[in-house]
């Protein structure tokens, strides 16, 4: 992926090297449940939380010229990847005559406070829609390689479009009107509609890539690949096997490897939103 010579976002929030209150979430079902969503990401981090206390203040974080130059590299390349969101949402909003609110991206290390709760590197990368944040442990993408064999810096560009993803979602108000779904229909109803919003994240961030290439020529051979391996190496049926043994359908909130790169593949050929439509179709 092409980004060197990328600009920079004024948006990213580091808190590396601060740690916030660790807290032990109770055991049983609650912890097997945990370790099964915290392989993947997650819209709504309140799910593998404990609430943050209200008022506190993340201590001081780190400065970078303490930490390893591969991990200052990679605070970088999220920087440039989430500055090329911005640059494209910021064009596509303005076509359909509305404004695009960016998000903040906080890096962080171990834990970290936020309006959803109080999160720990487990969880991956999340979106909070209270604060319309991005959280990331950039350790993440060394698990992202060696766990999920999944690396390369397209691949970790599309973890962050998948969040901002979300970001879009929730400023179309489409989060939103999931959640009161959600509230109102039984538990596998439930997942199957979360299912649908983060497969609508998956083409979101198809649809970045599409434009980001067309504008930027940002990339190479092998990225598309990349992407879709990371798609692919995330879905819930590849996770479950993975970690129990077998699937069960009926507990999938982010869907399976096949939907998910079918759906990032719809978003990246397309470059239409209007192709994300996941809410409006039986195919999933």
């Amino acid at each position: 992926m092409r980004w060197g010579d990328g600009r920079r976002s004024d948006n990213v929030e580091d808190r590396r090297g601060s740690f916030g209150v660790r807290r032990v979430v109770g055991g049983g079902i609650g912890t097997v449940i945990l370790v099964l969503v915290a392989m993947y990401f997650g819209v709504d981090p309140s799910v593998l939380l404990n609430m943050a206390p209200t008022g506190s203040s993340p201590p001081a974080a780190t400065s970078p010229a303490s930490r390893p130059a591969e991990e200052n590299r990679m605070a970088d390349f999220v920087s440039v990847v989430l500055a090329d969101t911005e640059d494209t949402w910021r064009d596509l909003f303005q076509r359909s005559h509305m404004t695009y609110r960016e998000p903040k991206l906080v890096l962080f290390t171990g834990s970290v406070e936020s309006a959803c709760g109080l999160a720990q590197a487990a969880s991956g990368p999340f979106y909070c829609p209270a604060d319309e944040k991005v959280y990331i442990d950039l350790g993440f993408y060394q698990e992202l390689k060696d766990r999920f064999r999944a690396p390369g810096d397209f691949a970790q560009a599309y973890v962050i479009a998948h969040e901002v993803g979300h970001h879009v979602q929730n400023l179309l108000g489409i989060s939103k009107k999931v959640q009161s779904s959600r509230a109102r229909v039984g538990q596998t109803e439930g997942n199957r509609l979360s299912v649908r919003l983060e497969l609508q994240a998956d083409c979101f961030a198809g649809v970045w890539a599409n434009h980001a290439d067309k504008a930027r020529h940002i990339l190479e051979t092998g990225d598309l690949e990349e992407a879709l391996n990371a798609a692919s190496a995330i879905g819930d049926d590849r996770l479950q096997k993975q970690s129990r043994g077998y699937v069960i359908p009926d507990s999938f909130t982010h869907g399976t490897s096949k939907q998910r790169v079918s759906w990032f593949r719809r978003g990246l050929e397309s470059g239409e939103i209007n192709q994300c439509n996941t809410f409006g179709t039986e195919r999933q």
